[in-house]
């Protein structure tokens, strides 16, 4: 017997949390931060097939304006100190979004001393994408399930600390 296709099913309404979480949840203003294949997969959404202007979704030009930080492709503890860097400057609420397996757990580059494995391990990762790059589609699930996490009031997980960042990077 073959397997059934998968139910899609769009998410219910979502509960509105207030005019700023609202306005907050339709204007994203995203940085940026690829090094390797899964920048393919989300070049899409820049064009009109995907429109992520349509989304509220904007590019910023530095991490002083941008709301969500979105990384894709490998980790290393090299580029993990710039990271961690445009992080910091960015204003709160800030949300990241992580593309594809690297960094997840390094992906091809798993067995390399050099490479991150857990990029949650240094700052905290609200939303992972699966997939080796994944493709448009699961991104604009995310952005979709981001935007009604924003407005039922969703402000980032802000459970991690300078100093524990700190503490983890000092012996790279």
């Amino acid at each position: 017997m073959l397997a059934k296709p998968p139910q899609l099913k769009m998410p219910g309404k979502t509960p509105i949390r207030g005019v700023g979480s609202w306005a907050r949840s339709r204007s994203f203003w995203i940085l940026n931060y690829f090094t390797g294949c899964c920048f393919i997969e989300a070049v899409p959404w820049v064009g009109s097939g995907y429109d992520m202007e349509r989304f509220g979704l904007l590019v910023a030009d530095t991490p002083r304006h941008a709301d969500v930080l979105m990384i894709g492709g490998y980790v290393t503890f090299k580029t993990l100190k710039r990271i961690i860097r445009i992080y910091q400057q960015m204003p709160k609420p800030k949300y990241i979004i992580a593309l594809g397996n690297c960094p997840m757990t390094g992906g091809t580059y798993w067995d390399s001393y050099n490479t991150v494995k857990c990029l949650d391990d240094y700052i905290p990762v609200d939303i992972w994408i699966a997939g080796c790059p994944p493709r448009p589609e699961p991104i604009g699930l995310a952005v979709v399930e981001a935007v009604n996490a924003v407005q039922s009031g969703y402000l980032g997980k802000t459970w991690r600390t300078k100093r524990r960042i700190e503490e983890k990077t000092n012996k790279y």
